[in-house]
This record gives C-alpha cells, sequence and structure tokens, in this order.
C-alpha cells in the first residue's frame, strides 16, 4: 500500500486582520483494492505559503462614505473646536462680563444723578446770607429771590454776581449749595477807614478806595483821612494798610490819618489831640504791638507824642 504524501507545512505567518479559514483535510480513505487516491490541496500554494493578497479597499460608494458624512465630520469638528475655544477662554469672558456690568451701572447711576440734579427735586426754595454786620441781610435775600425755583445745578453766578454788586459794602462772597433746597451765600464785607471830606459831603471809604457810602455829616467814628494825593496814591494805600492792622481798642481812638508820602503816616489821637508818628506801612502788626505797649505805660491825656517808626524803640514824648 502506497503512503500519501504529507502537505507542505506553510510558512511562518505575518499577523493578519483576521485568519483566513482553511478546509480541514480529512485522511485519504481507501479504496475497494487498498489503494489510495491522491490528495489535492484545495487552496492552491503560491510562492508565500498559503497567504492570501488582500483585494484592494472597495470603492466610496461601496461603504456608504459620501459628501454627508464628510460635511457632518467637518461640522462635528468645528463644534470641538468652538468648545475647546471656549474653555480656554471662560476666564476672560467672565472677566468681560463683569467689567460690562460694572460700566453699565455706573452709566445708570451718572444718568439718575444727573437727572435727579436738574429736576424739580432739588430746586431752590430758600436763600440764607450770612456774614453780615452792616449790610442788612434782608435787603441781599430780597435781591437773590429770582433765584428761587432753579435746581441747584443750574444756578446762574452770574446773576448773583450782578446782584451782589449793587451792595458796595460786599467785598468778596462765596455760594454753597446744602441740597435739597437750600442756598448759603456767605459774604465777607469791606472794612471803611475813614471817611474822605469832598464837594458832596463826607464819603466813606475802605483800604482800596472804594466808595461805600456819602454823607452830608461825617459819621461817627470814622477818622478823616487828611490825604492830598486822593484814595489811589500810594500815600493813601499805606494809610489803608496801617488802619487795617491796628487794633479794635486803639482804632476806636484814632479821629484822623494823614499822609504825604507812603513813609510819614500819622494818626491822631481822641480829644487830645495825641499824635502818633507812624511812618511807613512796613512791620505794621509789630508797631501796633509796641503802640499799645506804650499806651497802657502812658494814656494819651498825659502824652504828647508816640513814636513807633522805629519798633525796637519806642519812644514817649
Amino acid at each position: 500500500m502506497e503512503r500519501p504524501s504529507p502537505l507542505p507545512s506553510p510558512p511562518e505567518r505575518r499577523a493578519r486582520p483576521a485568519e483566513v479559514p482553511t478546509a480541514r483535510v480529512e485522511p485519504p480513505l481507501p479504496d475497494a483494492d487498498g489503494a489510495t487516491a491522491p490528495v489535492v490541496p484545495l487552496i492552491a500554494p503560491t510562492g508565500r505559503g498559503d497567504e492570501k493578497i488582500p483585494d484592494a479597499a472597495p470603492p466610496a460608494e461601496e461603504t456608504g462614505t459620501g459628501l454627508r458624512d464628510v460635511w457632518r465630520a467637518s461640522r462635528a469638528r468645528r463644534r470641538a473646536l468652538r468648545a475647546e475655544v471656549r474653555r480656554f477662554t471662560v476666564r476672560q469672558r467672565r472677566r468681560r462680563r463683569i467689567w460690562i456690568g460694572v460700566g453699565v451701572s455706573v452709566a445708570v447711576m451718572v444718568v439718575a444723578t444727573v437727572g435727579a440734579a436738574y429736576s424739580p427735586l432739588f430746586a431752590l426754595e430758600r436763600v440764607d446770607v450770612v456774614g453780615t454786620s452792616q449790610l442788612d441781610a434782608a435787603a441781599v435775600t430780597e435781591a437773590l429771590s429770582d433765584q428761587v425755583g432753579t435746581p441747584l445745578a443750574l444756578i446762574d453766578d452770574s446773576k448773583i454776581k450782578a446782584a451782589l454788586v449793587r451792595f458796595p459794602l460786599v467785598e468778596s462772597y462765596t455760594l454753597e449749595a446744602q441740597p435739597p433746597h437750600d442756598l448759603v451765600v456767605r459774604i465777607v464785607e469791606r472794612t471803611p477807614i475813614g471817611v474822605v471830606q469832598t464837594a458832596a459831603g463826607f464819603t466813606v471809604v475802605d483800604a482800596a478806595g472804594v466808595v461805600l457810602s456819602t454823607t452830608p455829616q461825617a459819621p461817627a467814628g470814622q477818622p478823616v483821612l487828611d490825604i492830598p494825593a486822593g484814595t489811589s496814591s500810594e500815600p493813601f494805600r499805606a494809610a489803608g494798610r496801617v488802619m487795617r492792622a491796628l487794633p479794635d481798642g486803639i482804632r476806636s481812638q484814632v479821629t484822623a490819618v494823614s499822609a504825604t508820602t507812603p513813609d510819614d503816616v500819622t494818626l491822631t489821637l481822641g480829644a487830645t489831640g495825641t499824635r502818633v508818628m507812624w511812618g511807613s506801612a512796613d512791620r505794621s502788626p509789630e508797631k501796633a504791638r509796641v503802640l499799645d505797649l506804650l499806651m497802657q505805660k502812658s494814656p494819651p491825656d498825659s502824652t504828647r507824642e508816640y513814636d513807633v517808626t522805629s519798633p525796637e524803640a519806642g519812644v514817649i514824648r
């Protein structure tokens, strides 16, 4: 009996995606006379064993991939990209929202404040005049009555100035709004230094030469100014500085002031006619203190003259 030749052993196979099933070879059956049929392999051997060459990839139409699938993949990619951008910019967007909220809040607050300030809710109802001693405060309030009813933010400073200019005693003023309905006018009055005798009578002037009032008779308590150069001269300005430097106790005793130059200001005290040789207006506060000490040591009724031209050495005559 003839033995069948064994099948050739396949060469070593490489890793494949899937094993190709092979047919199971049954051992040959003997025929009637004891001979066996030759074995014919089901798969023809190749040069590389029984490895089968895979077919080419099927076309897109056979696998079901078309333009719709490409469009869906592109849209999914764009969505994923947007999600990543949002994830990495969340802090920046949060800060932007905070700043926008703050800006809107400030804008609303400013608009509301401005609207309320210019509305009748803050209209002027009362004018308070303070700082007057010679002026009539009621007269000043009446002169400013045309501003009543105007919102505080719309008060016209030029109209207030025009109304106060009519009062010669007003040297300066300040306005202070006190919401919701009050306006405080703080006035600094001019300080008269004496009277100048003219053809019209006795004119009260301050240190700047501003005319405060004119009366036919000399007003009480105001010294007569004997300054030939006039109220716009240097001697007048020097006399004004001296009078403003005097303390009230001495100033009330001055009945006359004379000066022909800025350096020879002379004062006359009381009914005794005691003279005070002042000199220039320089160091006037120091000279006033020295004069006060000299008057305490020797009263005017027993003194003919005080000399404070040199404050380091006051002289009594």
